[in-house]
């Protein structure tokens, strides 16, 4: 079996039972897309598997060490490149903006083009789904987020689609890029 089909299986484990804020559907749905966008980029096995497993540590009982020891130092990397503080002591409403800082500096200061390219992915399927709620919600789509301000989190998606410039020749960018100018019309 390959790295890729051995992620499968660990993040369908390890998100058995789980479903999509905003939606009712398996969560592993979300990390299969974010896999089948990177495959369009890149056939690298390692920037595969860490799209499938992209949130198992931030989302589930998985640790980074596991991530390791299964699958090896890079796929961790790049898994950890994707993995917010979510400061269990501070609810998430409030932790939000600092943790978004976080994540925006991580991308920012990384040189590692799987890194840019799992951002991407991972991005634009969030993007997919906000554009589906969105087009029948408007921007009561986001009350049912942990940032229920839309100027917030277009200030976030916006800054992650300046970051992810370099990208623009591929389909995925363009796609993400019209998303996120759609969702976020209205919002100056």
């Amino acid at each position: 079996m390959s790295i890729f089909d051995d992620a499968i299986k660990f993040a369908v484990d390890a998100h058995s039972g789980m479903t999509r804020k905003g939606c009712n559907s398996p969560y592993i749905l979300h990390p299969m897309e974010v896999a089948s966008i990177v495959g369009t980029i890149t056939d690298d096995a390692e920037v595969l598997a860490a799209a499938v497993l992209h949130d198992t540590v931030e989302d589930t009982d998985t640790t980074i060490d596991d991530i390791k020891k299964v699958f090896g130092e890079r796929v961790a990397e790049l898994v950890s490149s994707e993995t917010e503080n979510k400061r269990p002591d501070i609810p998430p409403s409030e932790s939000w903006q600092i943790r978004k800082k976080e994540s925006l500096e991580e991308l920012e200061n990384s040189s590692d083009i799987a890194v840019k390219i799992l951002w991407l992915a991972d991005k634009l399927s969030n993007m997919r789904s906000f554009y589906e709620i969105w087009k029948d919600k408007g921007d009561a789509l986001w009350q049912g987020f942990n940032q229920s301000d839309p100027a917030k989190q277009a200030w976030y998606y916006r800054t992650v689609d300046k970051l992810l410039k370099g990208l623009e020749k591929h389909e995925a960018y363009k796609e993400y890029h019209r998303l996120v100018e759609a969702v976020f019309s209205n919002v100056k």
